[in-house]
């Protein structure tokens, strides 16, 4: 199965928008070219003609029949809204059962105030190294009602979801420490506390953990998708269902889904197979596109990162809350997006792709659907995987049947393409976790929860739990 590697897939199956766009400012520049990471522009040159800083001079990848891999040049030349406030923390007034105690270490917030309009919020802090011990909780007003919410916890283990350590973009300077998102619907006031961790029951440590250097409170408005609306995405998705199966992106940048024997017949063409010879591909999914959801690719780096196969497939929830509809779920894609760019300082949406609770699949991390593209999803373990979001929280709520079933589509799909088999073991090399140290081959599912590759909660309990009934659907959409 050597013949589904990067260098073929993206030719004549029909692989997902790349649009070019420029640098941002301090963004990360891009590993060198390896035999294991190549980096590839998404145009030859930047804008103004000279080359981009950092960046090998790497021939464009082959276009393909829709246009796939092509320059969107309108979608190029909308500007898509959006903004990011950055508000810094500072010390709160110490409660009055706490004045007085040594140990006392002052928290962090923000009293409520008013503040122009956002949708997500995350919590961000100078040293991407330095851990947050300890709790973060906000609160929020919504927009037009006044209503305020009770607090919310946000997740602040949040260095499992990136760049391995000693990749360009994981020692980038524009990187920082971060929470995970939380959405919170249409807002205009906040407020947030940052509390420490109290100090060891055990003696070892007379004081609470002092907090990281430089917190910051960040507000994303997604803004509003400039191509369609989001229940229109949705509907397009639907269609592509069961539309004619051209293969083609639709203008509402939807990749239609096709029959089994379609995308087995593409798998053949690619790998140069006689007719018949099955090689276990799943019937390629509907995907919403990064233009399907409105992503701003002037945000993100402009070139693209690969990897020389995909192995396996990690399985995350978004830890974003399930407080949000399927209209809304580009919208949430979108806060996400410009807050892994924005506020954490990656490359890109760590993701390689998302899944709803209504079971809309969408592209994440720019490059190509069909391609290797390397993620920042799990640390230590994102080298030849693909990394799948769930949108929301299952640490105590069940996943909905249609997220767990996407998640059976896309990796039948997608890992067929790499020759995987879904109910398979796979070894792979760890790049330094705080489960596996840099350097140890570690027998893995083909399909693994994010815990699998580092001790954290993450994909959360409920829809680990669902990973095996995902695994036996997946590969009977296989044929296996």
């Amino acid at each position: 199965m050597r013949a589904f590697l990067v260098s073929s897939i993206g030719v004549a199956c029909a692989a997902v928008l790349a649009l070019p766009s420029a640098v941002p400012a301090g963004a990360a520049p891009a590993p060198a070219s390896t035999s294991a990471h190549r980096t590839a522009p998404a145009g030859s040159a930047a804008p103004d003609g000279a080359s981009v800083p950092g960046r090998p001079s790497v021939p464009d990848r082959p276009s393909v029949s829709d246009g796939a891999s092509v320059p969107d040049r309108a979608a190029r030349s909308v500007d898509v809204p959006g903004s990011t406030q950055s508000l810094p923390l500072r010390a709160l007034p110490v409660p009055s059962d706490r004045v007085g105690d040594p140990a006392t270490v002052p928290d962090e917030g923000l009293p409520e105030r008013e503040v122009s309009p956002f949708s997500l919020l995350g919590v961000v802090w100078n040293d991407a190294d330095a851990e947050l011990r300890g709790t973060v909780q906000v609160r929020t007003r919504a927009t037009g009602t006044g209503t305020w919410s009770s607090w919310q916890s946000l997740e602040t283990h949040n260095a499992e979801h990136s760049a391995d350590l000693g990749t360009a973009e994981r020692d980038s300077a524009a990187v920082r420490g971060s929470t995970a998102p939380l959405w919170v619907g249409d807002s205009d006031a906040v407020s947030v506390r940052v509390r420490p961790e109290a100090p060891d029951p055990q003696g070892r440590t007379g004081t609470a953990e002092p907090l990281p250097r430089g917190l910051h409170l960040e507000l994303v408005d997604p803004g509003q998708d400039p191509r369609t609306s989001a229940s229109g995405a949705a509907k397009a998705w639907q269609s592509g269902r069961t539309g004619q199966q051209t293969g083609r992106i639709t203008a509402d940048g939807v990749l239609p889904a096709l029959s089994k024997a379609a995308s087995e017949a593409l798998g053949e063409a690619e790998a140069g197979l006689a007719p018949g010879t099955r090689p276990y591909i799943g019937p390629r999914p509907g995907i919403v596109t990064r233009k399907g959801w409105g992503a701003d690719e002037k945000l993100r780096e402009r070139t693209f990162v690969y990897t020389s196969t995909v192995k396996a497939a990690f399985i995350h929830h978004s830890a974003t809350g399930n407080n949000y509809t399927c209209a809304e779920a580009p919208a949430v894609l979108r806060g996400i997006y410009r807050y892994h760019v924005k506020s954490s300082g990656w490359r890109d949406i760590g993701y390689n792709f998302a899944v709803d609770k209504c079971g809309n699949i969408y592209e994440g991390r720019a490059g190509g659907v069909t391609k290797a593209v390397l993620g920042a999803h799990t640390l230590g373990f994102n080298s030849n995987t693909m990394g799948i979001a769930v949108l929301g929280t299952f640490t105590d709520s069940n996943p909905p049947a249609a997220a767990v079933s996407a998640i059976a589509k896309l990796t039948a799909w997608k890992l067929g393409l790499f020759g995987a088999n879904p109910k398979g073991k796979v070894t792979l090399v760890s790049g330094g976790s705080n489960k596996y140290k840099k350097g140890v081959k570690v027998s893995l599912n083909v399909i693994s929860g994010h815990r699998d590759g580092y001790a954290t909660e993450c994909p959360g309990a409920r829809l680990y739990n669902k990973l095996g009934s995902a695994r036996s659907s997946s590969a009977q959409l296989q044929g296996r």
